[in-house]
């Protein structure tokens, strides 16, 4: 298999038996998977050139390591995020429904016979039910590609117990970026204190001021 990304310099007889487009079976792979790692290991050319042999292999041992431990640090971030688009696709479901239940009841406050006022009430309720409805297509529409992404056949269930798993995390995670930046806080306030009794608590105001 030619990459996707090297297939177009070659002959069209080429690229109909090689190209990964014409492949059954390569699906969303570029064929260029080779080329995401080297991208990345290159940069340990500047710290093994005058290495030993031990610490050069040491490195490149650690380099992967730390790129496996990334990656599936990635994919569980990716989780998150797919439980938070199910979340938002169940919000925009009920705002949905709640457009519709207004549509159906749109004409009750409407006085008989005063065509403007109903004509009025018809076109706010379709504009709400339009909205509501291409929320959700939007939200469906991206679902479905992180369906892609994850390699999930059958879409989550809100309170399944992948969902659930994930869900535990996303609070966990919230937790510990919020404790973070009230440490974060914390250590600003104490540091404007230092530099008050230093008489240069105008020293960076500026960027200070931004900050908060």
């Amino acid at each position: 298999m030619v990459g996707a990304f090297h297939g177009h310099a070659h002959n069209r007889k080429c690229q109909l038996n090689w190209h990964p487009m014409f492949i059954t079976g390569t699906g969303h792979t570029e064929g260029e998977g080779c080329e995401h790692i080297f991208s990345s290991s290159n940069e340990l050319v500047q710290s093994t050139r005058h290495a030993s042999a031990f610490h050069w292999h040491q490195l490149i041992e650690e380099h992967f390591m730390f790129w496996d431990a990334d990656k599936y640090a990635a994919l569980n971030r990716l989780c998150i995020q797919y439980v938070e688009v199910l979340d938002d696709l169940e919000i925009h479901r009920e705002e949905w429904n709640a457009a519709q239940s207004a549509a159906n009841n749109a004409l009750t406050t409407v006085g008989a016979g005063n065509f403007a006022e109903i004509s009025a009430a018809l076109m706010q309720a379709q504009i709400r039910v339009d909205t509501a409805y291409a929320k959700i297509q939007n939200m469906e529409a991206l679902v479905a590609h992180m369906d892609i992404q994850l390699s999930i056949e059958e879409c989550w269930a809100i309170g399944s117990a992948d969902y659930l798993q994930f869900k535990e995390e996303e609070e966990a995670t919230l937790g510990k970026y919020c404790a973070v930046l009230n440490e974060l806080e914390h250590l600003m306030v104490m540091r404007l204190f230092e530099l008050s009794k230093l008489s240069l608590s105008s020293t960076g105001s500026t960027h200070l001021t931004y900050f908060f």
